[in-house]
């Protein structure tokens, strides 16, 4: 693990200015696979240039598309392969990507090729079994080879798929568009049964591609008509509300804040981060630019002195997962009670994240109980800062980072470094703030 470390102080002044939000990580993933099975070239705009989406896309350049670069290292052409794909002569790397790993098997299942994925150190404990057992009951031939069982490396023999009518035991955007890119590549429809809503990238850019699908009234249930052909288009990633939100709970809390976002991804299906900030009372207004395909806009978001406790609804966590981390943050700097429950998914992320949220929350001097499926904090402590592990966790390095902006002292956070696996600008995002 690296021993980047990252130390910051108690701001003297607000948060002011504007921030432009770099390309949605969830999004980015997608478009890299989709465009490089699809036939013909797209020019593809703010892309995360995150080690985890540059990983999925040199893997997909290892199946036989075509990357050209431009003067931007966030805009390119990506020329498709046309599903002519050639198997890769190497290990696909995926670094520290549940998504690209994930989402890259339901494809790899349905090739006529052997291939082998493999990840870091906290990949290699995040479980693949939710994912080999839909694809495993399509006929795929999967292999976990890890030191833990159901982990990765994974192993994939490639070969012809049959559709199945597959029920999700948990609410996974992963595995259900595992199953989905391997249905897209089968004869026949494949079905989808979701518990609750998931984020809907994968489904929306089916559209952008004529991927042909269905999807009922509700949402729940997602069937794929295969074999597709995909047709490349142009694309424009919007800016990740995942990453935004770090910045939305910092204007919240730091008095004097005002920032402004700009094209953040709107997605209904990924926004309630704010729909739960705004219940506490914070003070953000949206200004949406467009509700096509991925809607997005600006965000201007004001320090918010009356910030409150809620209760998250069991049917907001797999719309916020991500956020859970920095929501937390918040929590604590509000006044009264803030309950997060039925989120046990945290456990299996990049870090345990129930554990370390928690951990570093009360290290601070906050009120926390922890949950086996959450956590409930009191705000209104004050908060302290220390030194912190990030346990190489991004999303845990961040929302420290922005808690230690409003903590009495010095708050440094030890391995920072995967914060590039999804926030690349982050860092000089942080210091022009503070010094603005």
């Amino acid at each position: 693990m690296s021993n980047k470390s990252i130390t910051v102080h108690r701001t003297t002044h607000g948060l002011k200015g504007d921030l432009r939000i770099p390309g949605d990580k969830s999004i980015s993933h997608r478009v890299a696979i989709l465009g490089a099975l699809a036939h013909g070239s797209m020019k593809v705009s703010n892309y995360l240039c995150s080690e985890d989406c540059l990983n999925t896309l040199n893997a997909m350049q290892q199946l036989g598309a075509t990357v050209i670069a431009s003067d931007s290292p966030d805009c390119f052409t990506l020329i498709g392969t046309g599903l002519q794909v050639k198997a890769p002569q190497t290990d696909i790397d995926c670094g520290n990507s549940g998504t690209g790993m994930r989402l890259m098997a339901g494809v790899l299942a349905a090739l006529p090729f052997e291939s082998r994925m493999f990840g870091d150190e906290s990949l290699s404990k995040r479980p693949m079994k939710r994912i080999m057992t839909p694809l495993g009951l399509m006929g795929a031939d999967i292999t976990a080879c890890g030191e833990k069982e159901g982990c990765a490396p994974l192993k994939i023999q490639g070969s012809p798929l049959h559709p199945i009518e597959y029920t999700l035991p948990m609410a996974s955007a992963q595995v259900k568009s595992a199953i989905l890119l391997a249905g897209m590549l089968t004869p026949g429809t494949t079905t989808v049964h979701q518990p609750a809503l998931t984020r809907d990238h994968t489904e929306r850019l089916f559209s952008h591609f004529n991927v042909p699908y269905t999807v009922s009234d509700d949402g729940l249930h997602i069937s794929v008509h295969g074999a597709a052909k995909l047709t490349a288009k142009d694309i424009t990633v919007p800016g990740d509300i995942s990453s935004a939100a770090f910045w939305i709970v910092a204007a919240c809390i730091i008095p004097d804040s005002e920032l402004t976002l700009r094209n953040v991804g709107l997605n209904p299906t990924r926004n309630a981060i704010i729909t739960v900030l705004k219940r506490m009372g914070a003070d953000i207004e949206i200004n949406i630019h467009s509700e096509q395909g991925e809607p997005y806009g600006d965000l201007t978001v004001r320090y918010s002195p009356q910030l409150h406790g809620t209760e998250v609804y069991s049917h907001e966590i797999p719309n916020l997962i991500d956020e859970i981390p920095i929501l937390a943050v918040a929590a604590a700097y509000a006044q009264g009670t803030t309950i997060i429950r039925n989120a046990k998914e945290l456990r299996v992320k990049e870090s345990d994240r129930i554990a370390t949220t928690v951990g570093n929350l009360l290290a601070m001097g906050a009120k926390v109980a922890e949950f086996e499926d959450g956590m409930e904090i009191t705000g209104g402590a004050s908060l302290h800062g220390t030194i912190l592990d990030s346990y190489g966790d991004h999303r845990i390095a961040m929302s420290f980072l922005i808690a230690g902006l409003q903590a009495d002292g010095e708050t440094t956070l030890l391995h920072c470094e995967n914060i590039n696996t999804s926030y690349p600008g982050f860092e000089q995002h942080l210091t022009q703030l503070i010094q603005a």
